[in-house]
């Protein structure tokens, strides 16, 4: 079974109703500290953190005074505007005592579907996690219509994890798991330890999705573990409001894990490599090798481009005498792939007039 103590990645869903006090709207400052200590404790093992937060909208609504009533979505995205530069000091606070750096990450659904901006995103947090910082993502609800809105933070958090390869996430929530039905109106309902596989039968027992917080929104959370075991990373539910919630989760607390179908990296791969190829890229012998020795695609080592790409569209590495050697993710369009093949990192900037990325495709993008 999946754990904390295992995770190389981990990401972590937080509500509004952890971080918030829904009747004064102010922040449970002593709660969040408990969870910066638990930041600490889980980077501390080498392991990377991403949290996924909500919150800003419900802090910015007690500074407007917009009260606890539904508001209109102009209200909620000024509300919004207002709150996240509260949420993100908050983070800051708490985290920097533990030498931590935060970065704060706003992102709409439109960034998942478009395959640009989901490689554009992909690439920042894994810098971001390269140095050691901890991402704060949140939905941008200072822009984000109706149409575009992920619409629920356990959704957004699932997204997340899958767009950086995490192997373990965690939905904090108002409940310690996944039951046969829900324990507030039925006195049999049993909390399951494990879930090998969503089938139909689990399906029905997550309920309505607006059935209320009593219900936990389990619809939604089942959704994200769809999503996530599908991309190979694990994921637990578990009672979010106590102090130090991921030390409890740890130490044993009560919740229920979704096993993943599995490893993340496998499961991109496999993603890629049944993408259709929207063009071909021909290597030398030398980027030949360098490639099946795990290598990222370097313009050095291009010979030839064929084709009409995008950045972040699906192309075929060939060999040098054709042979298919893999499909991946490129990091320029055509046009400007055939700009700088051949031609070494140090000299994209010169040749596009902008300073771009060292490799074409990255070995991550890439399926051999």
């Amino acid at each position: 079974m999946a754990s904390l103590s295992s995770a190389r990645r981990l990401v972590v869903k937080i509500g509004s109703a952890l971080l918030v006090d829904r009747a004064t709207g102010s922040l449970r400052a002593d709660w969040l500290k408990g969870l910066a200590q638990d930041v600490a404790m889980i980077k501390a093992r080498g392991t990377d953190v991403v949290l996924v937060s909500s919150g800003s909208i419900a802090l910015g609504r007690g500074v407007l005074g917009l009260g606890l009533g539904t508001l209109a979505l102009e209200q909620s995205q000024a509300a919004a505007a207002v709150g996240q530069i509260r949420l993100a000091r908050a983070y800051e606070d708490c985290l920097e005592p533990h030498g931590i750096t935060t970065a704060q990450v706003l992102v709409t659904l439109e960034d998942s579907e478009d395959r640009r901006r989901y490689l554009n995103s992909r690439a920042t947090m894994e810098t971001l996690l390269g140095f050691g910082a901890v991402p704060i993502v949140n939905e941008n609800d200072t822009i984000a219509t109706d149409e575009i809105r992920f619409g629920d933070n356990d959704r957004l958090a699932a997204q997340v994890a899958v767009t950086v390869g995490a192997d373990v996430a965690v939905l904090l929530s108002d409940v310690d798991g996944f039951y046969t039905a829900n324990p507030m109106q039925d006195p049999e309902a049993h909390r399951f330890d494990l879930i090998e596989e969503i089938t139909p039968e689990i399906e029905a027992m997550a309920g309505d999705a607006g059935s209320g917080l009593s219900k936990g929104g389990m619809k939604t959370k089942l959704m994200a573990a769809r999503t996530a075991t599908g991309a190979g990373c694990a994921l637990a539910i578990t009672e979010g409001s106590r102090m130090r919630p991921l030390k409890a989760l740890d130490e044993g607390a009560a919740c229920t894990w979704f096993r993943p179908k599995g490893d993340p990296r496998a499961a991109r791969k496999g993603w890629i490599a049944a993408m259709k190829p929207h063009g071909f890229l021909r290597v030398d012998a030398g980027a030949a090798g360098a490639l099946k020795s795990g290598k990222s695609l370097l313009p050095a080592g291009v010979t030839e481009v064929t084709g009409d790409f995008g950045r972040g569209e699906p192309v075929a590495i060939l060999g040098p005498q054709g042979e298919g050697l893999g499909t991946g993710l490129s990091r320029y369009t055509s046009a400007e792939a055939r700009l700088i093949k051949g031609c070494r990192s140090g000299e994209i900037e010169s040749i596009l007039g902008y300073p771009g990325r060292a490799a074409l495709i990255h070995r991550d993008d890439m399926a051999t």
